[in-house]
């Protein structure tokens, strides 16, 4: 069955000058405007398209890039309020709806928050809410360490940052794991550092032990290779260079040249590394 608020994948059951009608299983037959219909679409093809409600109230398809569907989070720009609440911009022409009782602060025009996207069981209407608590949870057990998730920055606390894991849970990212700093709504790679005795979730930007050696060792030989067999970075040089360089942290690094070096492919000095000539 296809799902509305989401990119489904579609059969084209007829065109017309005016569309195509698709396939939507139990929703029934859909349009999809002759202006998202792809080049060289033809009748029984099957196309990804997203289902919403249209102005009129119509369930309609279309292939635009959208910014959040339903079940997600997304940290989007609010382009107008009024005595409904508050329409943000998604990528349609239609703006996602942001109810006064589902805003954890009063929303303001032109500012961008982080809302949760869901399909309203009373109205059957696509909308948001800033309230996350009630959709994203705590003490979740089906993560393990070192599994690699994806991320949404949604808070900025005293210890770290606060974000979502996999647009379902919440995790902790501690200051002492981040090379640089992050902004609120910024969506990042990420793995699972450990889960507390009381649930809770905390998280680590790298993966742990030595699991990145190797595919950080082929990025820093080939750096080598290209520059005469000599990097101006070592174990000395400060963390927001080595990431500036290299995208990781400086423990990664320093792990990584450390093996290098007893493998005896490079020397390391306060200068920089420097490639081993082979004999």
């Amino acid at each position: 069955m296809a799902d509305i608020g989401r990119v489904n994948l579609l059969n084209v059951l007829k065109i017309d000058p005016y569309g195509a009608s698709l396939d939507a299983g139990e929703l029934g037959e859909v349009r999809l405007p002759n202006r998202f219909l792809p080049e060289h679409c033809n009748e029984g093809d099957a196309i990804s398209v997203f289902l919403y409600f249209d102005s009129k109230s119509h369930l309609t398809a279309t292939t635009q890039k959208i910014n959040a569907q339903v079940g997600e989070v997304a940290f989007l720009k609010v382009t107008q309020v009024n005595d409904i609440g508050a329409f943000m911009d998604w990528g349609l022409r239609k703006n996602l709806l942001v109810p006064f009782n589902q805003q954890q602060i009063r929303m303001l025009a032109e500012q961008s928050y982080l809302v949760y996207v869901y399909l309203d069981e009373n109205t059957n209407r696509i909308v948001a809410s800033s309230k996350l608590n009630r959709f994203i949870t705590h003490g979740a057990t089906t993560y393990q360490s070192g599994q690699a998730v994806d991320l949404v920055i949604s808070d900025i606390t005293d210890i770290g940052y606060s974000a979502v894991i996999n647009n379902q849970h919440w995790g902790v990212l501690f200051f002492a794991d981040v090379v640089k700093p992050l902004k609120v709504g910024q969506r990042i790679n990420g793995f699972i550092k450990n889960i507390r005795e009381d649930g809770k979730i905390n998280l680590r930007l790298q993966a742990t032990g030595y699991a990145k050696v190797d595919p950080l060792s082929v990025t820093i030989l080939k750096q080598l290779e290209k520059n005469n067999g000599f990097l101006p970075v070592s174990d000395k040089t400060a963390a927001e260079i080595i990431y500036e360089r290299f995208a990781v942290s400086k423990k990664s690094f320093k792990m990584t040249i450390g093996s290098l070096y007893k493998k005896r492919l490079i020397t390391i000095s306060r200068e920089g590394i420097t490639l081993v000539k082979k004999s």
